[in-house]
């Protein structure tokens, strides 16, 4: 089957039109519903709530697991109620097989600033989202800058990096509040739910955020700016990186994390 990447960008741009119109980007890590009905922005404020809780410890792993399948079947099932929306397991596939879907995740940087030399820091065995004490995996690319004085400052441009969404989706969670000495992980975090692919991206270490819960964004926008922030990433022997890590989601709405190296290599670059 072959899917025509012209008509689903134009759907994209459908759903980015209909999502900019009908909903308004909420104050940080605050999302507002004013109806009885699940909307959109219920979705984002239970994904919120629910990965703090997470990260707080204040929900078994057994609990989390169900209700992120419910969050996550859920926004499934509002996307594809959209006039026009269809999804299948194939044409996902053909999406994240062409190069012209994915903008490479920080602008002026390539290929070469992907950790390793194949992208090896990826190690997705053992990864569990739900349980906090789960440690020793890594299901994600870092991608680093030049900042060997570690001031969140590029040292060729002598300026702020920008984080760009992978690709089109909307904003469920952020986090804008790590502190230095926190135990956090991550640090300053954005999750974007892209609803063509139904998979989740994770963008960690974030020294500023400059989107909000409920925001639709494009491939190539601007998310945040390159941080150290994070239990580990703030320790000087961590050179300043991006942390990105995407989930697809399963039928049963568990995730199942993907290496995204093969889409970092043919991802459009931004100066």
């Amino acid at each position: 089957m072959k899917i025509d990447l012209t008509l689903f960008m134009r759907i994209a741009g459908i759903l980015g039109a209909l999502l900019i119109g009908g909903l308004n980007a909420a104050s940080s890590q605050v999302v507002i519903s004013n109806s009885d009905e699940p909307t959109l922005y219920t979705y984002c404020q239970q994904f919120q709530t629910l990965y703090t809780q997470i990260r707080e410890q204040s929900v078994s792993p057994d609990s989390a697991r169900l209700q992120f399948s419910q969050i996550m079947q859920g926004l499934q099932v509002r996307f594809r109620s959209m006039e026009g929306y269809k999804q299948d397991s194939l044409q996902r596939d053909s999406l994240r097989r062409t190069g012209i879907y994915f903008n490479f995740p920080i602008r002026g940087y390539s290929t070469n600033a992907i950790g390793g030399t194949h992208g090896e820091g990826y190690r997705g065995t053992g990864f569990d989202l739900f349980d906090y004490n789960v440690r020793g995996s890594h299901p994600a690319q870092d991608i680093f800058i030049s900042d060997r004085n570690q001031d969140n400052i590029d040292d060729r441009t002598t300026k702020p990096v920008d984080i760009l969404a992978m690709s089109q989706g909307l904003v469920l969670a952020i986090e804008t509040g790590w502190k230095p000495g926190s135990d956090y992980r991550g640090g300053n975090w954005i999750w974007v739910y892209d609803p063509l692919l139904n998979g989740l991206f994770y963008y960690a270490h974030n020294s500023e955020v400059d989107v909000s819960p409920g925001q639709w964004v494009k491939a190539g926008e601007k998310l945040a700016e390159m941080g150290r922030t994070g239990f580990n990433a703030y320790k000087s022997r961590s050179p300043t990186h991006l942390h990105l890590m995407y989930l697809q989601i399963k039928p049963d709405g568990l995730p199942q994390p993907i290496n995204t190296y093969e889409w970092l290599l043919t991802a459009k670059l931004s100066k």
